[in-house]
């Protein structure tokens, strides 16, 4: 039901003609994308190995978009072979000259565009120059970010392809994202100005420039802290295009959330390893779970905050947990580095063997997690709308390491 809510609630905000599509770097779990594709989601992916997950799920090569600041001529190569074989992605978006260089070479040499072979369209990703209102972790648009190119850079990488590519690849637009957890719309709303206004520059010799790709960003925070929703950022959009002539307005537009679409939807259960008493210190007791960084690393990386619930006290269910004495605890993991914590919370009184839950770990966790300390992955399972679970990812074995 969460997934099903968020991707409503998007669809909502930019409905049709609007293109919709989850970034599979928030989670990577083809049975998670197999839903979000059946609620009219495409697969926006950064590398091969992401490609092959939406394939997976059955989300066709011409709902697939491709982007990322790690593309290797590997990557290249593999969206040309599917343009080649009449299948392309929707399109590629371009970090950089040189990548655009690139990916020439590879479909020249492919002949795409002759032979009855089809081109491949590509977008460029444009550095917005903005100060996004996130955690500097999470801030991809800034003038120093390495994501992107100016506006100088992008105009002349549209003209070398528009002149050279000669029907190889096909300039379609501008890619733009200016970062994670957005906590407002004013950064957001600059960077689609200058894409717009951008595109409706280079749309004036170039008719096939009709694509502006927005990106994601919208925010997921605690529960008790409302931050814009899609609808809010939805509502520049108008505006913005009513000032740009219609001959210069895109045709298509586009979105990628990741995290708002699948974030609700995760619960990672953890089991209690220890409680430790600790006087003297702020707070006085630790406890000490059997999952950490290794499962869900947001906390360590950049101090994200996901509220924790005990669904056991001292061995039995919690069948009223709001009614249950609670006191604060410093929650850490299982892995062995100091950082390796996910903060203060108000638990009941907790035993080896108790059961949490920590919330909104649906995005980031599946995806970011690793296999540090010897760890196995996590098993991966659905909660279906009539109450059946469904594995989606196994557990991970330990004689698959090393």
């Amino acid at each position: 039901m969460a997934i099903a809510d968020a991707a409503a609630e998007l669809e909502r905000a930019f409905p049709d003609p609007v293109i919709r599509q989850f970034s599979l770097k928030a989670n990577d779990v083809a049975a998670v994308v197999a839903v979000l594709a059946e609620h009219g989601l495409g697969a926006n992916v950064v590398s091969g190995g992401e490609w092959a997950v939406a394939r997976k799920a059955g989300v066709p090569n011409e709902r697939t978009t491709i982007e990322g600041i790690g593309k290797t001529d590997a990557d290249l190569r593999r969206a040309v072979r599917a343009a080649a074989a009449g299948s392309p992605p929707a399109w590629l978006s371009l970090e950089s000259p040189e990548e655009a260089d690139a990916l020439l070479a590879i479909a020249r040499r492919a002949r795409l565009g002759r032979d009855g072979r089809r081109p491949l369209d590509v977008l460029f990703r444009l550095n917005p120059a903005v100060s996004p209102e996130t955690l500097a972790g999470l801030a991809v648009g800034t003038s120093t970010s390495k994501f992107g190119m100016t506006e100088t850079e992008l105009t002349s990488a549209v003209e070398r392809l528009s002149t050279a590519a000669a029907g190889t690849l096909v300039p379609r637009g501008i890619h733009v994202h200016v970062g994670s957890q957005l906590g407002a719309v004013d950064a957001w709303r600059e960077a689609a100005r200058r894409s717009l206004a951008l595109l409706g520059l280079v749309r004036g010799g170039l008719e096939s420039f009709d694509t502006v790709d927005l990106g994601g960003g919208f925010a997921v925070g605690p529960r008790n802290v409302p931050g814009p929703g899609p609808a809010r950022f939805a509502r520049e959009l108008e505006p913005l295009l009513e000032a740009i002539p219609r001959h210069r307005r895109p045709r298509r537009l586009a979105v990628e959330p990741g995290r708002f679409l699948v974030a609700r939807a995760g619960w990672l259960v953890a089991r209690v390893l220890h409680i430790r008493e600790r006087g003297g210190a702020a707070v006085d007791r630790q406890v000490v779970l059997d999952a950490g960084m290794t499962e869900l690393i947001r906390p360590a990386l950049y101090g994200a905050r996901h509220e924790i619930e005990a669904l056991t006290s001292l061995g039995a269910p919690l069948v009223q947990p709001s009614a249950a004495p609670r006191r604060p605890a410093l929650v850490e993991g299982p892995v062995c580095e100091s950082s390796d914590q996910l903060g203060l919370h108000e638990l009941p009184e907790l035993r080896r063997g108790d059961l949490v839950v920590i919330r909104d770990a649906g995005a980031y966790a599946a995806s970011l997690g690793s296999t540090y300390n010897g760890r196995p992955r996590p098993a991966q399972v659905l909660l279906e709308p009539d109450g059946a679970f469904r594995l989606a990812r196994r557990r991970g074995r330990v004689a698959d390491l090393g």
